[in-house]
């Protein structure tokens, strides 16, 4: 005989029908759990995952009208909507099975039952069970990766020769599974890179799926990523589909990898070791299988000592290593860049498209870009925006006069205070940009340019930080 798999929860307040249940089942190989008292069924679903649940109709003394197994089959799909209910009792006639149906049960067994009857339902009802669990997770995986997939599409230009090493390792890298990690500056576009890896994949026509680490508070990080089960803390109102099963079959981009605190590391290496996923709340595992792409910005002698970032997860997760070059080292990539850039915002804005001047382009490749490709694009978009005129100046870009210089703080006037803080840092100046300029400079020199942990610092999102970094030239 073929052996079948699955559990089933079994409610009856008569013993004898429990035994003989048990036994029956047992030969086919199917587990049961049996309950004679119905109101443990909630902490029973609560803490155990059943394929069936075989439901009694009646339990006070002489009842006869199935009222409360009407109740009980009511409770059991609030908790549990994708399980199936199979109700049974001695009292039955049509119209009390078609009633049970409306409700929502699956099925209806008659006592005493047929064992092949019994066996047969109950193998089709765990069959539904696991069509309509498998139905959520894709409904929820859907809608993760429509979330994933709704993002402003992001062009890789560049042919200097810095950009053209990069390239080369791309192409080899792209078609194979090897997972890879991008290094590089903030605004060096990884984000870009790791999605032209993923198109000249194999995995091309599946999902890619972006997390950013830094933007992820500590206690949400396991839901985040792995999922968690409707009730496993005060939020959880619903199931909710973890990153890596959204990406299930495609690339996962784990930004700011840097970012994760040793005892994430521990469990997101487990994860990638293992290639299932359990989520919070759950105790089901989900095999997983991605493509992991991963970046950071913090310097490689940092992400290579054991006190910051554990070793075993590094060797995993740079099979393939790239280092993107920041903008000042392909300074030929910017007529390029800016063109583009002028052309995607006159379509977004609906605003006549522009030429640059000699002047202004000389002055943007003098430029020595501390924001990278991002801080260049924001200065076209504001360029597009305040100029006048068909053509952009060298002044539309708000650069320094000195070439490749950053833009200078005003002079304090000769009448400004000094500011001594606690911790002995003086502010030469009560000029509120020039504080601000030195304080944001402070924070990123503390942090060694971690910006999630700089703005987290300075009370302000990562958006808000890179806004006046690139205001003030940082």
């Amino acid at each position: 005989m073929t052996q079948k798999s699955g559990r089933i929860l079994m409610v009856d307040d008569d013993q004898d029908i429990l035994v003989a249940a048990r036994l029956l089942l047992k030969r086919e190989g199917i587990l049961v759990h049996t309950e004679s008292q119905p109101d443990r069924i909630p902490q029973l679903l609560k803490d155990e995952v059943f394929d069936a649940v075989l439901l009694d109709m009646n339990f006070a003394i002489g009842a006869n009208t199935g009222r409360e197994g009407f109740q009980w089959l009511k409770r059991v799909l609030e908790i549990d909507p994708t399980l199936s209910v199979i109700l049974m009792t001695a009292y039955g006639d049509v119209g009390t099975a078609v009633e049970a149906m409306k409700q929502g049960a699956c099925d209806f067994v008659l006592k005493p039952w047929s064992n092949e009857r019994l066996v047969a339902t109950l193998m089709s009802a765990m069959t539904l069970t696991a069509s309509r669990r498998e139905a959520a997770q894709l409904g929820a995986r859907n809608k993760e990766l429509a979330a994933a997939l709704d993002q402003p599409g992001q062009t890789l230009i560049g042919s200097s020769p810095a950009m053209a090493r990069v390239l080369t390792l791309v192409d080899r890298a792209a078609p194979t599974d090897a997972n890879v990690l991008i290094l590089g500056e903030n605004g060096t576009g990884k984000e870009v890179i790791a999605r032209e890896i993923h198109r000249r994949s194999r995995r091309a026509d599946q999902v890619f799926v972006a997390v950013d680490l830094g933007a992820i508070a500590e206690n949400l990080f396991e839901s985040e990523l792995f999922g968690h089960k409707k009730g496993a803390f005060t939020d959880a109102k619903e199931d909710r589909v973890g990153r890596l099963v959204a990406a299930n079959g495609g690339t996962l981009f784990l930004d700011e990898i840097g970012n994760l605190p040793l005892y994430q590391q521990s469990k997101l290496l487990s994860v990638l070791e293992q290639r299932v996923v359990i989520p919070v709340g759950g105790n089901r595992p989900i095999p997983i299988d991605v493509r992991l792409i991963s970046a950071t910005n913090m310097p490689v002698e940092q992400l290579e000592s054991p006190d910051t970032f554990r070793q075993d997860l590094l060797y995993r997760i740079n099979t393939v290593e790239l280092r993107l070059p920041p903008l000042r080292d392909r300074s030929d990539d910017i007529p390029a860049l800016v063109t583009h850039f002028m052309g995607l915002y006159a379509r977004k804005y609906a605003i006549p498209p522009r030429r640059l001047s000699n002047d202004a382009l000389a002055r943007l490749k003098a430029y020595h870009w501390p924001g990278n490709v991002r801080a260049l694009r924001h200065a076209v978009e504001r360029a597009m925006i305040l100029g006048a005129g068909d053509v952009l100046e060298a002044e539309d870009f708000s650069l320094p006069s000195a070439p490749g210089g950053a833009p200078r703080p005003a002079a304090p006037p000769p009448s400004a205070l000094a500011a001594v803080g606690d911790d002995g840092f003086t502010l030469g100046t009560l000029d509120l940009e020039t504080v601000e300029a030195q304080v944001i400079r402070r924070a990123l020199d503390k942090h060694q340019g971690n910006i999630s942990h700089a703005a987290n610092e300075l009370g302000i999102t990562r958006t808000s930080l890179y806004r006046r970094m690139e205001k003030h030239g940082l």
